[in-house]
């Protein structure tokens, strides 16, 4: 732990873990209407992103992850903008920790499709330790900062640049995450990948959106692994989405794989629509590495357990959208970020 971090600190986040892995009456709540207000928050997927972080938050993990900064709570206290995403639940939660623990304070623009999530879980923190209160505030347009940790598409990450391009900054871009599939896994590990598929409905940038696959590669057991996720297509924005994208190849006639829940198809993009699934194929783990290397940029994780050396975090089948505290996104730190200002 670093000396400059108050061990409360890390008390008051990890009692917020205990609560947030074992959620019950307003926080329950809350986890049960969230999808009146987005419809792609749906209770299970809202309850899933709430006790991935409360699990994230023990106080072994928060000890452990803070040790490496012992420079971190050392410089006097800064105004830290963060524009937040809100494509799954709770996303932008770890940028609001590092920025509190490591003694900032947090001007926070959340997004519109995650509002109620984060100031109710910021509101319980502040419940546990009194110290944070002040610490924090919801904004509806940055000013005053001395950084920013900005999270946005592509487009909107020209935007950020030129507005905070002068100040110190942190600015993320569309990111995806990659299978790779080297024909020898079994059932239950491809039964595993489903959940990097489908969890959050493929919406995050965790979720896998591509697989790399050997030369003819036999999808059959891929699809049979993953059938006990067909409860997916009853949701109505998904097979939305999965009924337009079907209807485009059909009519286009592309070469595409359909299990009634999922469209497969063959394409170079790192990116696939909703309800989609591309894959490439490679002729050895060599290629393979050399595919992703030159995709090194746009990927978030990959999804293996080829022994492979990759610049991109590297985890196990089922396990891309449960990170550990110390795994950033865009492999950029945002401790040591924060720590330097």
């Amino acid at each position: 732990m670093s000396k400059f971090i108050p061990q409360q600190y890390i008390s008051a986040f990890s009692a917020l873990g205990k609560q947030l892995s074992h959620p019950e009456g307003e926080l329950f709540s809350l986890i049960q209407s969230e999808h009146l207000y987005n419809p792609w928050f749906t209770q299970s997927n809202v309850l899933e992103a709430v006790m991935a972080i409360g699990a994230m938050l023990s106080e072994e993990n928060l000890t452990q992850w803070l040790s490496r900064y012992p420079e971190a709570g050392a410089n006097p206290s800064k105004k830290v903008g963060l524009i937040l995403a809100g494509n799954i639940p709770l996303v932008g939660f770890h940028d609001v920790l590092c920025v509190l623990i490591s003694g900032h304070q947090a001007l926070i623009k959340a997004s519109t499709q995650d509002t109620r999530l984060i100031r109710y879980v910021l509101q319980q923190l502040t419940q546990i330790e009194p110290a944070f209160a002040g610490k924090y505030h919801f904004v509806e347009r940055l000013e005053g900062f001395d950084a920013v940790i900005a999270t946005g598409s592509n487009n909107t990450s020209r935007y950020f640049e030129f507005y905070f391009g002068k100040v110190p900054h942190i600015i993320r871009k569309n990111r995806n995450s990659v299978a790779l599939l080297t024909g020898n896994e079994t059932r239950a590990q491809l039964h595993q990948l489903g959940e990097d598929i489908f969890e959050y409905f493929g919406l995050g940038c965790r979720n896998v959106s591509k697989m790399l696959v050997p030369e003819g590669y036999d999808f059959i057991p891929f699809f049979e692994s993953i059938e006990d996720y067909n409860e997916i297509i009853h949701h109505h924005k998904y097979h939305n989405n999965y009924d337009y994208n079907k209807s485009i190849y059909l009519v286009n006639k592309d070469k595409h794989l359909d299990n009634g829940f999922l469209l497969v198809k063959e394409d170079a993009s790192l990116t696939s629509p909703l309800a989609v699934l591309h894959y490439e194929t490679y002729t050895d783990l060599a290629d393979a590495e050399q595919k992703l290397q030159a995709l090194t940029d746009n990927i978030q994780c990959v999804v293996t357990i080829a022994n492979v050396n990759l610049n991109n975090q590297v985890v196990g089948f089922g396990q891309s959208q449960h990170p550990a505290v110390w795994d950033y996104a865009d492999g950029v730190d945002t401790m040591r970020f924060l720590a330097a200002l």
